[in-house]
């Protein structure tokens, strides 16, 4: 290759690189400096959902709806943003076998974490996932190439691959959110296109319980912080130094 074909070709993909950020910007609705001084992060009360039985589904059904998330009947191709599973599944790591036996087999909510530090980041050949400076982990479908190297690194089990083309399984297609296609993977992304128009995650404004809560942490007058301040919490797995911002209380 010669110099002139070289110069060619990095310049190219700084151009791609640019235009890619800006799309991005475009269709968040935000730039980088509205994120600054932000950081982002949602609280579950667990008790509030054990009150409920633990099997309401209103957080699910409205992450599903908003995000053109299919509905497969194979569990292998299941597609999650948001879903349940057991206590002691959840909390591995924290395993206490003298907890009540109600708490250890309650189903608790689960989604991405949106780490402070993400190893899923780190691994993405591509950067077609990323950390915005308020904490939230995005995702470009655009840029994913299905290496799957992400759900690897993730220790949450908090992406999902499309291993058959969503499309063609989602019951109502809504056309104010890109749905992906084959060969691409998937996440919780807090709502980002909510939050740029000063609103707040689906599953939260679902959650007529008050169960969910999401605020910014860096202000000390937010919903999070205060419920924090008053409450015990417990975050997954925080000795693997991701620094997870989902909190629980237990």
């Amino acid at each position: 290759m010669n110099r002139r074909n070289f110069i060619k070709i990095v310049s190219f993909g700084g151009a791609v690189t640019v235009a890619t950020k800006l799309s991005i910007d475009a269709f968040s609705g935000t730039n980088a400096n509205q994120h600054s001084g932000k950081r982002w992060a949602m609280v579950i009360d667990t008790r509030k959902c054990i009150a409920q039985g633990g099997e309401c589904r209103k957080c699910i059904e409205a992450c599903n709806d908003s995000h053109n998330i299919p509905k497969f009947e194979n569990p292998k191709d299941e597609i999650h943003w948001i879903w349940k599973d057991k206590f002691k599944n959840a909390f591995i790591t924290s395993e206490n076998h003298y907890l009540p036996q109600k708490l250890n087999e309650q189903k608790v909510l689960l989604l991405c974490n949106h780490c402070d530090n993400p190893p899923c980041t780190n691994v993405c050949p591509t950067k077609a996932t990323w950390k915005r400076d308020d904490g939230i982990v995005m995702m470009d479908w655009h840029r994913c190439i299905g290496c799957r190297y992400c759900i690897a690194a993730c220790p949450y089990g908090s992406r999902s691959f499309n291993w058959r083309d969503p499309r063609q399984n989602i019951g109502n297609l809504r056309d104010d959110y890109p749905a992906r296609t084959k060969g691409v993977v998937e996440k919780c992304t807090f709502c980002d296109e909510l939050i740029a128009r000063g609103g707040m995650p689906a599953c939260v404004s679902a959650c007529e319980e008050g169960a969910l809560r999401f605020g910014d942490l860096n202000n000390p007058d937010s919903d999070v912080r205060k419920i924090l301040l008053d409450n015990f919490s417990i975050r997954r797995k925080p000795e693997l130094g991701t620094s997870p911002e989902v909190y629980y209380i237990v």
